[in-house]
C-alpha cells in the first residue's frame, strides 16, 4: 500500500522543474532542436535564478540543500532536461561575437551541468493553463461567427468593418514607421535601430512585445559606400512610385468600385437574396385552373396542357417549333437565290 502511494505521489524534481519553468524570473527562449521547437535557458541564468529565489528549492523537501550542479545533474538523469549546444560555432561576418540566444541547437555529448556557455532545454510537455484551453475552445465559435457575418444587422456590420479597417491601418502605419526610422538612421548615422524590436517576434511576452527601444547595436557600422548605395536605391524607388502613381480619375474609379463592393456586402440580407431568387424563377400556370382573360381578351400563351394528354405540347414549345421552321425556310430561300 505504501508503494502504491509513493508511485501515485508525483516526483519532487518533476514538481520543481514545472515550477521553475513557469516562473518568470528565469529567462528562456525558443529554438529548434532536431526539427523540434524547444524552450531552453542558459546555465549561468539558472545559477542566478536560484540565488535570487532560494524559496523555490523548498519544493525538493529533503533535497533542498543540494547544490545547483547536483540539482541540474539530477534533472538531466531524470530526462527532465537535456544539455544542448549551438549549431553555429563561428562568428558570422559583420558581427563581433556569437549570438546570445541561438535559434538552432544540437544535443551536447556530455550531459553534465556547466555554467559557461551552456544551454539546457526542457524535455517535458508544459501544462496548458486554463485560459489557453478556453481560448482554444473559442476558436470554433469565432469561426462560426465569421461565417455568419452576412446575416448580421447593418449597424453590427459597420462596427466590425471600421474596427478591422482601423486595426489594419494601425498595423501598416506602425510597420511603415519602423521601416522609415530604420532606413533614415541607417543611411544618415549608420545605426541599426528598430523601434518595437519584438513586434514581429513569434515568442515574446506582452512586455517584450511592446518594448519601444531596441537593445544596443552589436554589429559593425556599415561602410559609407553601402549607405550611399541604399540611399540611391531608396530615391530611385520613390521616383518610380511617383511616376507610376494613378491619376485622379483612376483613383476615383477605384474608390467607386470599392465603395460599390462594400455597399453590396453591407446591404446584403437573406430576405433580399430570397426575393431575388423568386423573381428569377419563371411563372408556370397550371392548365387545370380556369382560364383568366387579360384586358385585351386574349389568354396566356404560356399555359400548360392537361396532364392526361400524352400527345399534347405546350403553346410555348409549338411557338418555338414554328420559329425554328421559319428560320430554316428563310435559310433555304436564301441558298436558292444564291444558286440562281
Amino acid at each position: 500500500m505504501q508503494t502504491l502511494r509513493q508511485a501515485a505521489k508525483k516526483d519532487v524534481f518533476q514538481l520543481f522543474a514545472e515550477k521553475v519553468r513557469d516562473h518568470k524570473g528565469l529567462v528562456s527562449r525558443w529554438a529548434v532542436l532536431q526539427e523540434t521547437r524547444v524552450e531552453y535557458f542558459r546555465g549561468k541564468d539558472f545559477v542566478g535564478f536560484l540565488k535570487n529565489h532560494p524559496e523555490i528549492k523548498d519544493i525538493l523537501e529533503s533535497n533542498k540543500n543540494l547544490e545547483v550542479e547536483e540539482i541540474v545533474d539530477t534533472l538531466l538523469s531524470k530526462n527532465l532536461l537535456v544539455r544542448c549546444d549551438r549549431v553555429v560555432k563561428t562568428v558570422r561576418p559583420g558581427k563581433k561575437k556569437l549570438s546570445t540566444w541561438p535559434a538552432h541547437l544540437e544535443i551536447f555529448p556530455d550531459q553534465v551541468f556547466s555554467e559557461n556557455d551552456s544551454f539546457f532545454a526542457w524535455t517535458f510537455v508544459k501544462q496548458r493553463p486554463l485560459w489557453q484551453t478556453l481560448l482554444s475552445l473559442s476558436w470554433p465559435v469565432l469561426t462560426l461567427a465569421i461565417c455568419l457575418f452576412p446575416v448580421y444587422p447593418h449597424g453590427c456590420k459597420l462596427l466590425i468593418l471600421y474596427s478591422c479597417a482601423g486595426l489594419l491601418l494601425l498595423i501598416f502605419s506602425l510597420l511603415s514607421l519602423r521601416a522609415t526610422v530604420f532606413g533614415a538612421l541607417y543611411i544618415i548615422l549608420g545605426k541599426r535601430v528598430w523601434l518595437f524590436p519584438n513586434i514581429l517576434a513569434e515568442e515574446a511576452t506582452l512586455g517584450e512585445l511592446f518594448r519601444l527601444w531596441p537593445n544596443k547595436d552589436e554589429e559593425e557600422r556599415p561602410k559609407w559606400t553601402t549607405r550611399l548605395f541604399y540611399a540611391l536605391l531608396a530615391v530611385l524607388v520613390i521616383l518610380l512610385l511617383r511616376h507610376h502613381a494613378p491619376d485622379e480619375a483612376a483613383r476615383a474609379r477605384y474608390q467607386k468600385r470599392m465603395s460599390n463592393i462594400i455597399d453590396d456586402v453591407l446591404e446584403w440580407s437573406p430576405s433580399l437574396a430570397l426575393s431575388g431568387m423568386m423573381e428569377k424563377q419563371p411563372t408556370v400556370v397550371n392548365a387545370t385552373e380556369p382560364n383568366d382573360f387579360t384586358d385585351s381578351g386574349q389568354t396566356d400563351s404560356r399555359k400548360v396542357p392537361p396532364a392526361g394528354d400524352e400527345g399534347g405540347e405546350t403553346i410555348l414549345e409549338q411557338h418555338e417549333d414554328e420559329e425554328i421552321k421559319n428560320t430554316e425556310d428563310a435559310a433555304d430561300q436564301h441558298q436558292h437565290q444564291d444558286h440562281i
